[in-house]
């Protein structure tokens, strides 16, 4: 790719979705394109590039946002806050239903893992709702099918004995808990219209990834989305900022709650 290309394409990315993309690192570019690319038909990562700029098809446009969008995520990551959620969660369902969120949720490892341990606690009356940016990650999710590799990651043998059963050469989710996720294609920088409002929002090691200006706009959307004294959870290294109005949670890293009284003057 050319230093032009990769400007165009990482202004393409900052309009769309708030990527901060990393111009003098192409190698991220190159191989994520590369493969793209070669799925869209086209010779080169320039051929690619001309056909988005010159046809400025949304498919398309999108396809290459979605693949440089980050992707990564596991089961149970940073296993500290998934027990304190499920704590947290098991006495919240006690006082009546409960909702929540997986913001980003990448193929679904995150909010797969709220189910699992949902049913291990026995806890109802939690409804899950999850979304992503990427509608190709979003159908991995659906279908909870995993490869040796992804379940390595984070899952314990117990855990992988009793959710999942063998898909081939593959590990495919207990439908019961598939089925208790509603899933959606969204873009965090858009108003969360129509998802309602949750007691625990997930959006967790997104923030690293975005432009200053989207960061603030992506955290102003999700405490939108808060009911009060609701929670947003980050990644364990990463910060809400004071504009936001989101206040630490004491004792739980990368936990934030908007004080009921700011929710409802919101």
């Amino acid at each position: 790719m050319t230093p032009r290309e990769r400007d165009y394409v990482a202004g393409l990315c900052a309009a769309r979705a708030g990527l901060n993309i990393e111009t003098e690192r192409p190698y991220l570019l190159e191989n994520r394109l590369g493969v793209l690319a070669r799925c869209e038909g086209y010779g080169s990562i320039s051929e690619l590039v001309r056909a988005v700029h010159d046809r400025g098809e949304e498919r398309l446009v999108w396809a290459v946002v979605e693949a440089l969008a980050p992707a990564q995520t596991a089961f149970f990551r940073d296993p500290e806050a998934f027990a304190a959620m499920g704590r947290e969660l098991e006495a919240a369902a006690a006082r009546g239903a409960v909702r929540v969120w997986s913001a980003a949720c990448g193929s679904g490892q995150e909010i797969h893992s709220i189910a699992m341990l949902l049913e291990e606690r026995g806890v109802e009356g939690v409804e899950l709702f999850a979304s992503d940016l990427n509608e190709r990650l979003l159908e991995k999710a659906r279908l909870g099918l995993y490869s040796p590799f992804e379940v390595q990651q984070g899952l314990s043998a117990r855990r992988l004995v009793r959710h999942f059963a063998n898909v081939d050469e593959a590990f495919g989710l207990d439908p019961d808990l598939r089925r208790q996720v509603k899933w959606r294609r969204l873009n965090l920088l858009d108003t969360p219209t129509g998802v309602g409002t949750f007691d625990l929002i997930l959006c967790r090691y997104l923030l690293g990834s975005l432009l200053p200006a989207a960061r603030e706009r992506v955290l102003a959307n999700l405490a939108s989305a808060l009911r009060p004294g609701g929670r947003l959870v980050l990644g364990a290294t990463e910060a809400a900022s004071a504009a936001s109005g989101l206040v630490p949670v004491p004792g739980l890293p990368g936990a934030f709650e908007l004080p009921a009284r700011i929710r409802a003057a919101a």
